[in-house]
């Protein structure tokens, strides 16, 4: 009994050493599993709950529909590079910088924005998505609007796909982007 006893001592010892990672490093874990498209990389770092923010925008998340946002960006095939990390007590900012198809669509590739990311026992459950450094939101918004309103009256079934979060939303807007394109270019 008393062998039992030191053994499930010993692993519990041992189980709270591994959920010890700090904090910078699990912003690391988080972008690492972007980067190899692995969600389970991302959800063993994340709380049950997520908040992302984006000015005034507040989306809530469990880790399940986190999921459907990660297949959404995965399909744009993001590189995710990490220019600073700062721990600043319970939270960690970060510069990230991002290249994808989407971005490039839309000139303002690569996309480098600070971001906090905040943690609740010892995961990551909040996300405050603050300035893009180098973006050109004139030249965003006008690559955008062009493509939506195309899309509008040349291609109808296409229609919404800039509102549509899921996996599929994000291949419509890429096929969009590639009709756009080939449009343009005869």
């Amino acid at each position: 009994m008393k062998k039992i006893s030191l053994l499930i001592i010993a692993i519990s010892f041992a189980s709270c050493a591994v959920q010890k990672v700090p904090k910078p490093e699990q912003v690391m874990k988080y972008y690492d599993g972007f980067k190899k498209s692995d969600y389970q990389e991302v959800k063993n770092v994340l709380s049950d709950s997520l908040i992302i923010t984006e000015g005034d925008y507040v989306m809530e998340f469990t880790q399940e529909s986190y999921y459907e946002h990660f297949k959404w960006d995965s399909i744009f095939r993001p590189v995710y590079k990490i220019v600073k990390l700062k721990e600043q007590g319970n939270q960690v900012s970060a510069t990230v910088s991002v290249k994808s198809s989407r971005f490039e669509y839309l000139n303002n590739n690569p996309l480098t924005c600070n971001r906090n990311f905040h943690f609740k026992n010892g995961k990551i459950n909040k996300i405050e998505n603050l300035d893009c450094i180098d973006a050109n939101w004139d030249m965003w918004q006008k690559q955008r609007d062009s493509l939506v309103n195309w899309i509008k009256f040349n291609r109808p079934g296409l229609d919404g796909f800039i509102n549509d979060l899921s996996e599929q939303g994000a291949k419509d807007y890429l096929e969009a982007i590639e009709l756009y394109k080939k449009q343009k270019s005869e």
